[in-house]
């Protein structure tokens, strides 16, 4: 089952992104880099919980 998890600027604490990930393949914290448009740069986006 997907669950639902939010993605937030490492840079300027700012919650950006709504996505999903499977629980199962992936049960650690997921981080990539996306746009942030406060920062108006790529940055590091974590989740959050």
């Amino acid at each position: 089952m997907r669950t639902r998890i939010t993605l937030a600027c490492t840079e300027c604490k700012q919650r950006n992104y709504n996505t999903t990930k499977d629980k199962k393949t992936h049960p650690d914290r997921m981080e990539t880099k996306k746009y942030c448009r406060f920062c108006k740069r790529h940055t590091l986006h974590k989740e959050t919980k």
